[in-house]
């Protein structure tokens, strides 16, 4: 199988072909972020000569036959997280464009296309263009990680029974709460991680800073030493810190003889965890500092999500996503009653 991989990061891809017993035989890809090739090399040196650099500069003419094109187009102008986001026609995630120039170049027998949960006018587009709605699957079926995504894509697709991990059981040391209200927020964390973050790799200036934003926001992902540690920290923040911002937490720090040492041992994710929070191969990032390994994973795919759509390559009497509501609604809808749970 000759597989063209556009935005492709660390080769999340081949892992899951490789994952899957997928055999290949030439793996082409797209990239312009160095140290992310950099691990890709370091564990695919097989696949070194058949880096093509920038999306923009890569002609279909150029390529052999093409049997799988995947890729995940840039997401910030997707994502919930950008107030002004402006779809495929904002500066980064109209690259889009440029992978489905490729596609319609090179003709490949499959596709696959991932992309964040997004409006759905903007969603609506890229169906359009693509000729199939998405399928949304939480990697949370497959990993100790809450990560909503959609996938557009025409390989047979069928239904797995979950192998569900929980956060508590991969970690290296200390706890994460699966288990009190966030007093803000009013509900429990379940026993996934967030979504991984890249600013979660960047320690703010104080501990209590990094709770202030879990607490309040639960945008990110904390691990404490123990139950009680968390109790203590919870405890000690709503007494001295609750409905003040950022700013003004920073004020009363700076103003007053306030004991912080409460917070000491509070910790993000390691690279190791996160690793395995998208169920890629511990080590597989070596060498990279911290930032640049939450930048890469965070980017990157949830290696399982990704090798059990592969395993439809395998596999002649499914239906395809593109015609699934139709034809199999009971299996489409599978997948929807299982994301309504995990909400």
């Amino acid at each position: 199988m000759n597989v063209l991989s556009l935005f492709d990061g660390m080769s999340c891809g081949r892992i899951a072909l490789d994952r899957a017993n997928i055999k290949v035989d030439n793996y082409y890809s797209s990239e312009i972020k160095d140290y992310a090739i950099e691990v890709a090399n370091n564990n695919y040196p097989q696949d070194k000569k058949n880096r093509l650099g920038d999306i923009t500069t890569i002609k279909g003419s150029d390529l052999p036959t093409i049997d799988l094109l995947i890729g995940g187009s840039p997401c910030q102008d997707f994502s919930g997280a950008n107030k002004n986001r402006l779809g495929v026609e904002g500066s980064k995630s109209r690259l889009f464009y440029e992978w489905l120039r490729l596609k319609n170049e090179v003709k490949p027998k499959y596709f696959l296309l991932e992309n964040v949960v997004m409006k759905k006018d903007h969603q609506d587009i890229i169906s359009k263009e693509l000729g199939c709605e998405p399928i949304k699957i939480n990697s949370s079926y497959f990993s100790p990680q809450n990560r909503n995504r959609l996938y557009w894509t025409n390989i047979p697709l069928y239904y797995v029974k979950p192998k569900p991990k929980t956060l508590n059981g991969i970690l290296e040391n200390g706890w994460w709460n699966d288990k009190y209200k966030r007093k803000e927020k009013g509900k429990a964390e379940k026993d996934k991680a967030r979504c991984l973050l890249e600013s979660d790799s960047r320690p703010l200036s104080t501990p209590v800073k990094m709770f202030h934003r879990y607490f309040t926001t639960g945008f990110t992902t904390l691990i404490f030493k123990s139950e009680k540690h968390y109790l203590d920290c919870a405890n000690h923040y709503t007494e001295n810190f609750k409905h003040m911002n950022a700013e003004q937490i920073n004020k009363h720090i700076k103003n007053s003889n306030i004991d912080l040492s409460i917070y000491e041992g509070v910790r993000y994710l390691t690279p190791q965890e996160r690793e395995d929070c998208q169920t890629v191969p511990r080590g597989y990032t070596k060498g990279l500092t911290d930032n640049q390994i939450a930048c890469i994973l965070g980017d990157g795919w949830t290696i399982d999500v990704i090798a059990h759509i592969f395993n439809g390559l395998k596999e002649k009497d499914y239906a395809t996503v593109s015609s699934i509501k139709k034809n199999n609604p009971k299996l489409y809808n599978a997948y929807i009653e299982r994301e309504k749970a995990n909400d």
